[in-house]
């Protein structure tokens, strides 16, 4: 049998690299393999497109989420050294911070900037910016400040980074926006669909796992709302109903309206970069794996990618997923899955299947494994 592997990150436990070489270990030498780990625009985009296009990585030290901090970060350039990749979560992830230490109203994207500034710097022109995994909810004020951009208020002075601060915005300066930006090509890698704001947007749905209280979040989505509003009456562009313009606490929004960035799913930009339709139509199965299926994997997720694209050709698809929240047999409809196997037995707890996920994933396919010479 002619298996594809197309595993995402296992967050917190294995790289999406890691994933798919142990799925491959197990399956050979019975079948024919091709690997092609995933991002969906969040965590792993770097390695996965790095590996995939034999390109290389780049350092640089930035402003990170929080005020006062400094982190080191890696950005990317494609293997036909033209085209940058930048995870937004290398400069403002909320993997950089101890829970202790989020600060959803004041964190920034500022570090996300500079490594555009970086890029732009090395005559690069075509950018691919991540959008996951973000700690803020900025709607990329910071981003946008750090490459000239201007966010008033009232007074007509500069805001400060955070995006608590954007419901007194007033107005938007881009006469100091870098000028090279308008020869760039810009694409914002989504790991998400969501809109800026409302029930499903950027405060509402991610607010809460960034430390936001049900008070902070109704602000911070008016703010978001707010500041939709001021961008539109600066540029003619709304960007506020854009799937994925709620990505990376509005990241989304604001590269879309003040640098006309193109807003794509990741997991569709990143299968089409790798090759993926090309590998699908040699393969008999697709074996994909995500750390967390749910309700937000329909909404853009790597799993829910592969699934689609595969389904097009009528190629079964099998998820190994390390938590299920929800029903298995829904989720399983809902994402034209042909099977969804527990990585971890349902007895364990999170941490423990988290520690040991490299033992438990090679134990889940060698189940897969026998089940298919049966």
């Amino acid at each position: 049998m002619r298996i594809l592997i197309v595993p995402n990150a296992l967050k917190g436990s294995l790289s999406a690299i890691e994933a798919a070489t142990i799925i491959a270990r197990e399956l050979e030498p019975r079948h024919v393999i091709t690997t092609l780990p995933i991002a969906d625009g969040g965590d792993g985009t770097i390695d996965c497109l790095v590996l995939g296009t034999a390109g290389k990585r780049m350092n640089a030290r930035v402003t990170g989420p929080v005020a006062g901090m400094t982190v080191h970060a890696q950005w990317g350039v494609l293997g036909n050294g033209r085209t940058a990749v930048i995870e937004m979560a290398e400069a403002a992830g909320l993997h950089l911070l101890r829970p202790d230490q989020y600060d959803i109203g004041h964190a920034t994207t500022r570090g996300v900037g500079e490594l555009i500034g970086f890029a732009l710097n090395a005559g690069i022109r075509d950018l691919w910016i991540g959008l996951g995994g973000s700690a803020s909810n900025d709607g990329g004020m910071g981003c946008l400040a750090a490459l000239g951009a201007r966010f008033l208020d009232a007074e007509g002075q500069p805001l400060p980074d955070g995006g608590i601060h954007l419901s007194r915005l007033h107005r938007v300066d881009l006469s100091g926006l870098d000028v090279r930006l308008r020869q760039c090509r810009i694409i914002g890698l989504c790991d998400v669909n969501n809109p800026l704001t409302g029930p499903d947007g950027a405060a509402a749905t991610f607010g809460p796992q960034k430390g936001a209280s049900p008070e902070m979040v109704q602000q911070l989505d008016e703010a978001l709302a707010h500041f939709g509003a001021v961008i539109r009456q600066a540029t003619g562009r709304d960007a506020a109903d854009i799937p994925g313009s709620g990505a990376a606490g509005g990241l989304g929004a604001g590269l879309a309206a003040l640098a006309g960035a193109e807003l794509r799913s990741g997991t569709d930009a990143m299968l089409d970069i790798l090759g993926f339709d090309r590998a699908l139509a040699d393969s008999d199965l697709v074996i994909t794996a995500e750390g967390r299926l749910d309700g937000q994997t329909i909404r853009g997720k790597g799993v829910a990618g592969v699934a689609a694209r595969a389904g097009r050709l009528k190629k079964p698809v099998i998820a190994f997923a390390g938590l299920i929240d929800g029903d298995p047999e829904t989720l399983r409809q809902q994402l034209g899955l042909q099977e969804i196997r527990r990585i971890a037995p349902e007895n364990v707890s999170l941490r423990e299947a988290m520690d040991a996920a490299r033992q438990y994933l090679q134990y889940a396919v060698e189940s897969l494994a026998d089940a298919l010479v049966e």
